[in-house]
């Protein structure tokens, strides 16, 4: 406070932080505290006994909390690092969409908050370096398997293109870790989304007769065969088709011009 900057310390020679809190509290209860108030017309110390005094809460034991503050960038799967660890944020701030802005992050010892410009959008529990923490209420419901790695639901979405990819998905899915494996499918959804359902259901099911379970493989089939059928299609191409406005030659053919006689030509005998 400037009064107690000004009139308590200013001009003061303290030794030590003990001697500045013998000074306050001389300050306080002698001088400032008994000087009657403008507005309330009590003395400060007055009022403090009576109405203040019985509402202070104990003084803390434990030491100050300083926070650190960041400022990180969203990425497109809603994840800010900070302080090493990745924590989720909503998709969206009012009408502005977060991908790729930057946001202001405060990171205390027990807990996490995220603010774009001067709004409180999210507030975590700090994670350890290496953490992370995903609210699942973040995403919208298309994104949220993903971010909760829900292999189940990537199960379902590759069986929706076909039988075959639906195995295959499950095949790859297997193991005591699917979310170690989840991008292969990730990456099987994007052929089907590519190349069509149907394509990638007769690629699979050769794949499948065959034991191969390698995603770039599969992708390299899907391209050889698109390869093939490509000349077939260049060939129909190559058909040139007749012009629009082109006319017939005899609008290009000049008319032949008959010779003028002079008065001096003579007639030819017969």
């Amino acid at each position: 406070m400037s009064t107690a900057r000004d009139d308590c310390f200013a001009g003061e020679r303290l030794q030590s932080i003990e001697d500045a809190r013998r000074r306050a509290r001389y300050w306080c209860q002698h001088d400032y505290g008994m000087r009657r108030h403008t507005r309330t017309q009590r003395m400060p110390l007055e009022h403090f006994d009576a109405e203040e005094k019985g509402r202070l809460l104990p003084a803390p034991t434990e030491l100050y909390d300083v926070p650190a503050w960041f400022e990180p960038t969203v990425g497109r799967d809603q994840l800010v690092q900070i302080a090493k660890a990745l924590y989720s944020v909503p998709l969206y701030s009012g009408s502005t969409r977060l991908i790729g802005k930057k946001l202001r992050a405060r990171a205390g010892s027990s807990t996490v908050r995220v603010y774009f410009e001067t709004l409180l959008i999210k507030t975590h529990v700090r994670q350890p370096p290496g953490g992370k923490s995903i609210d699942r209420a973040d995403y919208p419901a298309e994104k949220a398997a993903y971010a909760n790695r829900d292999s189940e639901f990537l199960e379902r979405q590759a069986q929706s293109h076909g039988d075959a990819v639906g195995r295959y998905a499950k095949i790859l899915l297997e193991g005591p870790r699917p979310w170690a494996r989840m991008r292969h499918v990730y990456a099987l959804l994007g052929l089907c989304k590519r190349y069509g359902g149907e394509r990638v259901e007769e690629a699979c099911v050769v794949a499948l007769d065959a034991e191969m379970f390698d995603v770039r493989r599969l992708e390299r089939m899907l391209q050889l065969a698109r390869d093939r059928k490509e000349p077939e299609d260049s060939a129909k191409s190559n058909v040139i088709p007749i012009a629009r406005y082109l006319r017939p030659t005899e609008q290009y053919a000049l008319p032949l011009r008959t010779p003028q006689r002079t008065d001096n030509e003579e007639e030819p005998n017969d």
